[in-house]
């Protein structure tokens, strides 16, 4: 069995981050494991702009900016392994994982960094009605054949969830010279990024059908029509508004979901964002086991994925270094009024040594509200937003000073000004 201090599982944006962290903070005995023939992760067939204007204060494509992470990890010889599916972690932290050349490969890790991403829900999960033809996809699978591979998918596609993935694809398809006939939205406000809308579907007239869904898919070995319809309130299909759309191609974002299929048989408990519930040092329940990235909760901005990472990599340090303490007050945070999730779920104020971050997301679109962080019954900090909406996630950082060990539960949450 070999023995390492530190396994990052997962080479992405998060994984590489946390490694090149953990090693300049004096750490050398690192091991990054991933599944893929290349470091990057998703980031290799997101050939769009618009990566690392907080990281670098640049405009990136992603391979542009994940190149920047695995140069550097090539540069401080920090060891990985490529086409590696890890099968299993312990409870004791083993690391079971194989691969062609080596077979099957046990590692005993002092410490865990989990950064394995997330992946799309697919058309089987969101059970759409109709016929099963080939044709239908999600948005990520036709970047990956698009970008990556040089396939298109499509002349003529129709998409479903506004997510930033979906509506990227809405433009590239289009470049590609398929004709996008129209993207349909749940709800009644777009799941992504604004400057998204406007890039990808008004700059190229095409059209965006809130409060509408997929209601019916028509083919027989493959996709021909697609039927969609306008939902109440409740979700259900409002009578005399279905459109019905001839294509060939039906693309899918309708939400991301961590991947944690490892922690499964981990006694570690899963939040709302379905990754898993961690402290401030991004640590699960089980010491020495950290999560961070996309596996933990769905970030829309990459940077922020790697100033996460970077804070799990200084957990992890901290724990092989003997100062994470446990002890001392505890906080438990909770989401309030009008917030989806908090991260993290647990504070050991004692072991924070500067500022604490807390990232949210709101459950709707807002305009003129204040964000109240309390602890107890007591307000320590009080912002007001002009403009929030659950596509951006908010960061907020507080001086530990401010945390003042009168009570155990830390709340956020928004209250509309009148």
């Amino acid at each position: 069995m070999i023995k390492k201090r530190l396994v990052i599982i997962g080479g992405g944006s998060a994984g590489m981050a946390a490694a090149i962290k953990a090693y300049e903070l004096g750490e050398r005995d690192i091991l990054i494991i991933e599944k893929n023939a290349y470091l990057g992760g998703i980031l290799n067939q997101c050939i769009h702009n618009g990566f690392g204007l907080h990281e670098f204060k640049e405009e990136l494509t992603g391979p542009e900016f994940m190149t920047r992470f695995s140069k550097k990890v090539e540069e401080l010889g920090i060891p990985y392994r490529l086409n590696s599916n890890v099968l299993n972690i312990s409870n004791d932290k083993v690391v079971t994982y194989s691969n062609s050349q080596e077979g099957i490969v046990e590692v005993k890790a002092d410490a865990i960094i989990l950064s394995t991403g997330c992946y799309e829900r697919n058309a089987g999960a969101i059970q759409i009605p109709g016929d099963r033809p080939s044709g239908v996809y999600t948005a990520g699978q036709a970047q990956l054949f698009v970008n990556c591979y040089g396939y298109l998918v499509g002349k003529r596609v129709f998409i479903l969830g506004s997510g930033d993935i979906g509506l990227i694809m809405a433009r590239r398809m289009t470049l590609e010279g398929a004709k996008v006939l129209g993207v349909a939205e749940l709800m009644p406000y777009s799941a992504g990024l604004n400057r998204n809308i406007v890039q990808c579907l008004k700059d190229f007239n095409i059209p965006l059908y809130l409060s509408h869904t997929v209601k019916k898919v028509e083919g027989l070995s493959h996709l021909e029509k697609v039927t969609i319809a306008k939902v109440d309130e409740k979700m259900n299909f409002i009578e005399g508004t279905d459109i019905t759309f001839d294509v060939d191609t039906l693309l899918l974002s309708v939400g991301l979901l961590p991947n944690v299929d490892l922690f499964n048989k981990l006694p570690i408990r899963i939040s709302r964002t379905r990754g898993a519930v961690v402290n401030q040092a991004m640590e699960s329940d089980i010491r020495g086991i950290f999560a961070c990235g996309n596996v933990l909760h769905v970030h829309d901005l990459v940077d922020y994925v790697v100033e996460e990472a970077r804070e799990a990599a200084v957990g992890a340090v901290q724990y092989l270094n003997g100062e994470l303490k446990h002890e001392g007050h505890v906080y438990e945070v909770n989401p309030g009024n009008g917030i989806g999730y908090v991260v993290p779920q647990i504070v050991y104020i004692d072991d924070v040594k500067d500022k604490l971050s807390f990232k949210f997301r709101v459950r709707k679109p807002y305009k003129d509200v204040d964000i109240y962080i309390k602890e107890g019954d007591k307000v320590i900090k009080k912002i007001f937003k002009p403009a929030i909406i659950p596509s951006e996630m908010e960061i907020v950082k507080l001086d530990k000073s401010l945390f003042l060990k009168e009570a155990n539960e830390i709340s956020v949450y928004v209250e509309e000004r009148k």
